[in-house]
């Protein structure tokens, strides 16, 4: 599976320059690197994460939607898209949509732990079910930024059998070495791949760190962008995640009898 990860520096609370901005880019990306997937940072349509959202979130997702759609569609291409802000009926959420290739919404995925130092509890509502879908036939899973930290929420998609994880996040400095450190752990513990799909630049309160990144399932980094704009196109080896499980057999292994 061919991945490409877009990492991007977002206009803050602007949504049609970053419309404009995400529709450039995937574009060129699909015609220039053909993946299978095309993967989008968090919340990009704001940035993370403006107050106002009353004015700039997505009603309904309503736009996001039907943009990702034609995309996906026209392209031929699985769109992960990130996550953006949405205004629902009772609230406001931190949602990621993903699309198939033949334009079709295959899973909503709505934030679940939601980052209270950032105060991003007291604005969003939060999510209640797991990210797990397929892609091309490939069970993957996707969690937002903050998710990451949860060991367990991870650990019950794994469990769930996906084989890639997809992770769009607003990562900022000073934290840039936990983000690395946490991604190569879920590789690790979890023997899958993990795909960490970060924003760069800046916004009045937040540094982004960037530095997105493909790691395997023994924790090699395959591709690991800077701290600018970047476009990074992986090859997944599947074959390689199932010897990889056959030679390390931490699932039979496990004791969750004990596990209290």
């Amino acid at each position: 599976m061919r991945v490409s990860v877009l990492q991007l520096d977002l206009h803050y609370n602007d949504p049609d320059k970053n419309f404009s901005a995400i529709l450039n880019k995937i574009v060129d990306c699909a015609q220039s690197e053909e993946p299978d997937v095309i993967v989008l940072p968090e919340m990009w349509n704001v940035s993370f994460f403006p107050k106002n959202l009353e004015k700039t979130a997505d009603e309904d997702g309503h736009r996001t939607r039907k943009f990702l759609s034609e995309l996906s569609r026209k392209y031929r291409i699985n769109i992960v898209g990130g996550s953006v802000a949405v205004k629902a009926r009772n609230g406001f959420y931190n949602t990621s949509y993903t699309y198939n290739r033949q334009g079709e919404l295959v899973h909503t995925y709505n934030k679940v732990h939601l980052f209270s130092l950032a105060e991003e509890d007291r604005h969003f509502q939060v999510g209640e079910s797991l990210g797990v879908f397929e892609l091309d036939g490939v069970k993957v899973g996707v969690a937002t930024c903050y998710d990451l930290r949860f060991v367990e929420w991870i650990r019950m998609m794994a469990l769930e059998g996906i084989e890639i994880l997809f992770v769009p996040a607003a990562w900022p400095h000073p934290r840039q070495k936990p983000w690395k450190t946490l991604l190569e752990a879920r590789a690790i513990e979890n023997q899958m791949f993990v795909v960490g799909v970060n924003s760069s630049g800046r916004t009045n309160t937040l540094d982004f760190c960037g530095h997105s990144v493909v790691i395997d399932p023994l924790g090699e980094v395959l591709k690991e962008a800077q701290e600018e704009e970047a476009v990074l196109t992986t090859d997944l080896d599947l074959i390689r995640l199932k010897e990889v499980r056959e030679e390390i057999g931490i699932y039979q292994d496990r004791r969750p009898d004990l596990y209290r």
